[in-house]
This record gives structure tokens, C-alpha cells and sequence, in this order.
């Protein structure tokens, strides 16, 4: 026999629950269960007491009122070590209840699939968060289940497979999950009744980190169930708090290509980008941008690593690899170098991701969120201003000039030809010193500029920034446009033969 006694169950998702289920009711498990739980359980041969039978009332209005009576909230908020309660539940007929594995109505999914309001707001779940709290609030005598993921733990406690059984800590480690996942869909409702007007912020711990930005700064890694994407480290040391922004970032400008590209990012801007017929060829041209920069770089790649391009990587001191999948082959090579860290990348759907999606940064008065930059524009949208024309190749490079510009902090200005980044200007208070970083960090690495494109994530305010850029060897510009000035820079760059491409579409990035 095991301490539990009577369980509740309850769930909307049914995963895992038929062996759940059996296991109790192998060791003399009374399981008390209401609606299509039951219905299911009963179907698979699995004994179950009926939620009615508790209450002594039918569940009613459409099922919105099953478990709120004092037969079952008695029976979980009971204390069996208090002086009176024992004697108030025996007096009123009232069974304690051990174990409530309870899950929530799918609001957020429904919300998600584009429900009507009404089929929303019967989706609002109150019968299930009370249960949970009420469990997780009595977790000295009752235990909690919320998720089908506890159910292997559990399982293996309750069959002694774990020799800790169901100890202090593990029960205060459910009542802290339980009180969690309320509090995220509680935050799930009221921002969805709010619109606009508030943010629903729920994350749990996934990863304390060694530190911060600095070793002075505490930090951890929090996730929330509207994540989109998911990473999984294959190897290496424990990411760190830099290694997860730089990833991020590297990550985002990756995916702005569905073609093979590479991106190599240090201290949040990239220090190298391209797109390739291969990821080989791709990461090599990346690289060549600004090795030096790129030492102990965080690199991102947009589909699989094989083992010729973690022949390469493995050649190089990289704090991280993402990418969709890694080869075993890839594996075998890089894992020699036992310090790197391999995580693999998957995208969510959007229906397994949350919904509006915003960034969300602190300051001291507060909060500020914004939608994404993922705005993605094409050629048809664009004009160009000046006498001459992009030629075809220019246009291929100007696109990708603006790809990787977005991904810049600015002021930006980023140079590129064949399909590679050759010199890139970032954080620059002026947009003229951008420039001149750009063609001095391109030329430091032994790049010829002769010819290529310029991409600027801001308009040129002055003729300077355009003069700049064509002195380095642009042919070829493109910027959002929208100065006052703008016929000064375009009569610039008719006199300098420079063909110059208005987006009407700015991407800073502070």
C-alpha cells in the first residue's frame, strides 16, 4: 500500500493519464473522477468513484460546477495533523483526499485557434486552478500533479523506483509548480480580456547560471509555454548568460535566409554573415569577414552541421554552435573539443507557440514592449532614386546587406558582395563613423570593397555617410530614405555613379 489513499482526477489533456490511472488503482487507489475523465477511465476498465457520488449533486450548468462542494475541497484543505479538523471532516462526512492531478481547460489554445469570445470564456477554467491551489496550499498532506511531465517522476516514487518516495521537498517542489502554472494562466486571461492594455509576463526557471553579464550579476534562464523556439544543448559547458543573448541573436539573423547561411555574432552584432550553396561555403565567407572578431564568436546555422562544416568549425576557437540537427558524424568531430557548446534549434509552429509575441525590455519607470522587427519587404516595394540602376548582382547584395543591417546595433552600415558580409560599422554615435568603421574593418581584413553594397539601417542625414561609403568602394546603396536632406544624398550619389535603393522601412536596433 503507499500513503495515498483517494486521488482526485480531473484533466483536460489526457496524455499519460490511463497509466497513471492503473498504477493507483494497482495499490488500492480510490480514484474519485468527474466528466470525460471518468468516461475515459471507465472505458479503459479502470474502476472510478463518480464526482457526484462525492458531492451528492449531479454536475450541472453545462459542467460548469462539478467539484465545488465542501465533500471535495474538505477533503483536500482538511489538515490531518490539526487538532480539529479530523474531527470537523468525520462530523460532516468528509473523506481526505491525498493526491489531485488536475489540468486546466485549453484557454490559451482555444485563443490561439481563433475561437469566438463565447467558446473562449467557456474555456476559462474554475474548478481546476482551485483544486491546484487548494493542493498545492495542503502539500504537508496532499500531493499535486498539474502537468502530464510529472507523471514519470511520480510514477517512479510511487512504485519505489525512486527511493525518495513522496518527501518534503518533492512535495513543496509540486506546490511551487501547481502555484506557477495558476498564476500563468490566470495571466493568460487577464491580458487576454486587457488587449493592449497589459502584458501577461509568466516564465519558470529553467537554468540558473553561473552569472550574468559580469560575475557580480546573479542570472538565471527563464522559459515561458508561448516560447518560440525551443533549445536543446547536445554538449559543452553550461550556457551562459551572453552565450543564450548571442545565440538568440545569431538565431534571428539566420533565419532571414531560407537559402543555406551562416552567421557569426560577438557581443550581440554580427561580426560575420553569408549565404552560400552550401553551409561550408557559407561559414567560410562569414568567417573571412573579420576573423580576429570572430574568436570565441557564437555561430548560428540554419539547417543541419555535417561533418565537412564541423571539420572547419572545429578548427576555430567558438564558444557556440546552434543549428537545426547535427550529423554524428559532426558530433564525433566536435565533440573533441569537450568546452564547446552544440545546441540543437526547433522552430515551433504557431500553434505550439503563444500567441502576439512582443519584446519586452525593463527600465526603471517600468516596462517597454514593441512587436517584433520581422518585418520582411521585396524589391517591388522599394524605389530607387538615382540615375543609375542596380545592376542584378548588386541587387542580390543589397538584399543581403539589408538582411544582416537589421540584425546590427546601431547605427548600422554593413558591407557586402557575393552574398558575404565584408565590413561592418556598429554602435557608432554618427552614422558617418559607421561608415568609416566599416571600410576600415573590411580593409583590415583584406577585403577589396570595389564594387560592393552598403546597407545603412537608417536614412543618411548628411551627404557625408553616402561619400563615405563610396569612398571605400560601394556601388551600390540602400537605406530607408525620409530625410529632409535626401535630394542632397542623391545628388551625391548620381555624382559618384552610385546606384541607391529607398526602403521607406528603418531598422534600428538599440
Amino acid at each position: 500500500m503507499t500513503s495515498i489513499k483517494r486521488a482526485l482526477l480531473s484533466v483536460s489533456n489526457k496524455e499519460g493519464l490511463v497509466p497513471l490511472a492503473g498504477a493507483l488503482r494497482e495499490r488500492g487507489v480510490e480514484i474519485v473522477s468527474t466528466g470525460g475523465t471518468a468516461t475515459l477511465l471507465g472505458n479503459e476498465g479502470i474502476a472510478v468513484t463518480p464526482i457526484d457520488a462525492v458531492t451528492g449533486f449531479p454536475e450541472m450548468l453545462g459542467g460548469r460546477v462539478r467539484t465545488l462542494h465542501p465533500n471535495v475541497f474538505g477533503g483536500i484543505l482538511g489538515r490531518r495533523s490539526h487538532a480539529t479538523d479530523p474531527k470537523e471532516m468525520a462530523q460532516h462526512g468528509i473523506r481526505p483526499i491525498d493526491l489531485v492531478v488536475v489540468n486546466f481547460y485549453p484557454f490559451e489554445e482555444t485563443v490561439r485557434s481563433g475561437g469566438d469570445r463565447q467558446s473562449i470564456i467557456e474555456k476559462i477554467d474554475i474548478g481546476g486552478p482551485s483544486l491546484v491551489r487548494a493542493a498545492a496550499k495542503s502539500h504537508e498532506d496532499v500531493l499535486v500533479l498539474h502537468d502530464p511531465a510529472q507523471y514519470p517522476e511520480f510514477l517512479d516514487r510511487l512504485t519505489g523506483e525512486d527511493t525518495r518516495g513522496f518527501d518534503n521537498e518533492y512535495r513543496a517542489s509540486l506546490a511551487a509548480g501547481a502555484f506557477a502554472a495558476v498564476t500563468r494562466y490566470d495571466r493568460a486571461i487577464s491580458g487576454w480580456f486587457a488587449g493592449d492594455e497589459a502584458i501577461a509576463l509568466s516564465a519558470r526557471l529553467r537554468q540558473t547560471l553561473r552569472y550574468g553579464e559580469n560575475p557580480h550579476q546573479t542570472a538565471g534562464w527563464y522559459e515561458d509555454d508561448g516560447a518560440r523556439l525551443s533549445l536543446t544543448p547536445l554538449q559543452g559547458k553550461e550556457l551562459s548568460y551572453n552565450n543564450l543573448l548571442d545565440g538568440d541573436a545569431a538565431w534571428e539573423l539566420v533565419e532571414e535566409w531560407d537559402e543555406p547561411a551562416v552567421a557569426i555574432i560577438k557581443h550581440g552584432n554580427p561580426c560575420g554573415a553569408a549565404v552560400g550553396v552550401s553551409h561550408v561555403g557559407a561559414y567560410e565567407k562569414a568567417l573571412a569577414c573579420d576573423p580576429v572578431s570572430a574568436f570565441g564568436g557564437v555561430v548560428a546555422v540554419n539547417g543541419p552541421v555535417d561533418g565537412a562544416l564541423a571539420e572547419l568549425l572545429a578548427k576555430h576557437f567558438l564558444e557556440v554552435v546552434l543549428a537545426h540537427s547535427f550529423t554524428d558524424d559532426a558530433e564525433a568531430r566536435l565533440g573533441r573539443k569537450k568546452k564547446l557548446r552544440l545546441v540543437q534549434v526547433t522552430s515551433k509552429s504557431p500553434s505550439e507557440a503563444g500567441g502576439r509575441r512582443v519584446t519586452i525590455r525593463t527600465i526603471g519607470a517600468g516596462y517597454l514592449a514593441q512587436d517584433p522587427d520581422r518585418a520582411k519587404q521585396t524589391r517591388e516595394e522599394w524605389t530607387v532614386p538615382t540615375k543609375r540602376k542596380p545592376t542584378p548582382g548588386e541587387w542580390r547584395d543589397l538584399e543581403t546587406a539589408w538582411k544582416v543591417a537589421k540584425h546590427v546595433r546601431s547605427n548600422a552600415i554593413v558591407f557586402v558582395k557575393d552574398g558575404a558580409t565584408l565590413g561592418i560599422g556598429a554602435g557608432q554615435m554618427s552614422r558617418v563613423d559607421s561608415a568609416e568603421l566599416a571600410v576600415r574593418k573590411g580593409r583590415g581584413a583584406g577585403h577589396d570593397l570595389t564594387n560592393s553594397a552598403v546597407a545603412s539601417d537608417g536614412f543618411f542625414p548628411f551627404a557625408d555617410g553616402v561619400e563615405q561609403a563610396a569612398g571605400g568602394g560601394a556601388a551600390a546603396v540602400i537605406q530607408p530614405g525620409g530625410s529632409i536632406r535626401d535630394q542632397e544624398v542623391i545628388d551625391a550619389a548620381d555624382r559618384l555613379g552610385v546606384a541607391m535603393v529607398f526602403t521607406g522601412m528603418r531598422h534600428f536596433r538599440h
